[in-house]
């Protein structure tokens, strides 16, 4: 369901390929919210977003150094973006998921759409202008 589409190639291949991964992440996540056998996801919730966190922040460090070597003149205002990314990635109340299968579920939904939307946007407003 989520995957690199030819729209969200910027043609630098470093980058293309950590999207990827993340768009996989965002897979994995669909994945577990629609997994009607496992019951408890807690510790699959946690996992994810712990990948996402570490993930990202290497991701971002890869694309922040490229910027910084082609003296991209808004770095600045794209690191701010990423930093935002990390912070919601930290506000996810894991502590309130333990034992609510509900709860569970609407957790892993709004961290699904979080992460789709920025992914999309991010990659066609903001990581494309940096590649023209």
């Amino acid at each position: 369901m989520y995957q690199m589409k030819p729209e969200y190639y910027t043609g630098i291949e470093f980058i293309d390929q950590e999207h990827k991964r993340l768009f996989e992440l965002a897979e994995e996540t669909y994945q577990l919210l629609y997994d009607e056998i496992l019951q408890d996801k807690a510790d699959q919730i946690i996992h994810l977003i712990s990948e996402l966190i570490n993930y990202t922040r290497t991701h971002f460090s890869h694309e922040e150094a490229y910027q910084k070597k082609i003296n991209y003149p808004y770095f600045e205002e794209h690191a701010k973006q990423h930093r935002q990314f990390e912070d919601k990635l930290l506000e996810f109340d894991l502590d309130s998921i333990e034992d609510d299968c509900e709860e569970q579920n609407e957790t892993i939904e709004e961290l699904l759409n979080f992460l789709v939307n920025w992914l999309i946007h991010h990659i066609q407003k903001v990581d494309m202008l940096f590649v023209k």
